[in-house]
């Protein structure tokens, strides 16, 4: 069932990151003037910056807020990426690896020994849209997929930033998530700051990069799936 199948890549998704983030955004130049910017031009810089986005690494804080009890739990760890591969490795006490390799997506837990095995398949069109974010996406390619509003220019710590709001515009979507909200520095136009709402529960991730590095060299090796000796593979069925 689709639905269902959405529902365990959203759980994978949103473990690792809520998946994912404007990286596109890294070839833009640093040096801008400081006029309020206009949705238009956040989005030329987006094309701009993706024609020159190779790969990330990055340090990565996600905090999950579950509304109904007012809980917040954070966890953090890295996150590397290139191409339509992603590497995100998750912290203590809850260690966990999300791995996407093209068409595969794994979500590992150590703890448990076991890896779930996703084959996006005919679905990845909409996965991708969890993951339209970043890694190469240009603000053309964001519009395809989101209805975007400019918010403003706020401060968030000690660096302003160009916020943008965007609504999901396939159906299927918005039954995962509602709502994004993400904030890019202006100074270098790098992503600062998601905020993702999971439609329904009002419940909310935010994700924060923290060491963000634009192009590094990343071997194939990283991406390949390697498993300690008696981890149970289960495969969710699409």
């Amino acid at each position: 069932m689709r639905i269902a199948f959405m529902q365990g890549v959203r759980a994978a998704v949103l473990t690792g990151m809520a998946l994912i983030s404007t990286c596109a955004l890294l070839a833009a130049s640093p040096h801008r003037n400081r006029e309020i910017l206009s949705l238009e031009a956040v989005q030329r810089q987006m094309d701009a910056a993706a024609r020159d986005f190779h790969s990330l690494s990055a340090d990565v804080e996600r905090t999950k807020v579950t509304v109904v009890v007012n809980d917040k739990s954070t966890e953090t760890g890295t996150i590397r990426v290139r191409g339509d591969r992603m590497l995100l490795q998750l912290n203590a006490p809850d260690a966990r690896t999300v791995l996407r390799n093209g068409d595969n997506l794994y979500l590992y837990n150590p703890g448990l020994q076991r890896v779930e095995e996703y084959n996006l398949g005919k679905n990845r069109g909409l996965v991708d849209e969890f993951l339209l974010l970043g890694f190469g996406t240009s603000g053309k390619e964001l519009r395809k997929a989101y209805d975007v509003t400019l918010e403003g220019e706020p401060v968030i710590g000690d660096r302003k930033t160009v916020e943008l709001e965007l609504t999901p515009k396939s159906s299927a979507v918005r039954k995962q998530i509602s709502r994004v909200d993400l904030w890019l520095d202006l100074s270098s136009m790098l992503p600062v700051q998601q905020e993702f709402f999971e439609t329904g529960s009002g419940d909310y991730s935010i994700v924060r990069y923290s060491h963000v590095v634009r192009n590094p060299s990343i071997s194939d090796s990283v991406f390949k799936p390697h498993w300690p000796k008696g981890t149970q593979k289960i495969k969710p069925q699409a």
